[in-house]
């Protein structure tokens, strides 16, 4: 399994499109990961804020600009339905 995120999109508030360095695509809705919560992800609950998620290609998941990110082998179960965030 090669999880490594090479493309996103924001679709909606929290809703990401995420593309998978073996081609596969899924959404994701990061809700359950980032709102209510604090530090590194309260940023996260703004919406123009949320939309400057980008890719950091050596960690192979998204970031946000405050050093927020998310383990790309969690992002890749979630795209498949495989697993909900706690």
């Amino acid at each position: 399994m090669n999880p490594d995120i090479v493309a996103v999109e924001v679709s909606a508030h929290y809703v990401v499109r995420l593309t998978f360095a073996d081609g596969s695509q899924g959404t994701v809705d990061l809700r359950p990961w980032i709102s209510g919560r604090g530090g590194l992800f309260a940023p996260l609950q703004d919406p123009a804020y949320f939309e400057q998620v980008s890719v950091d290609r050596e960690a192979g998941t998204i970031v946000w600009p405050n050093g927020a990110d998310i383990d790309p082998d969690m992002l890749f179960l979630a795209a498949r339905g495989l697993s909900a965030p706690a």
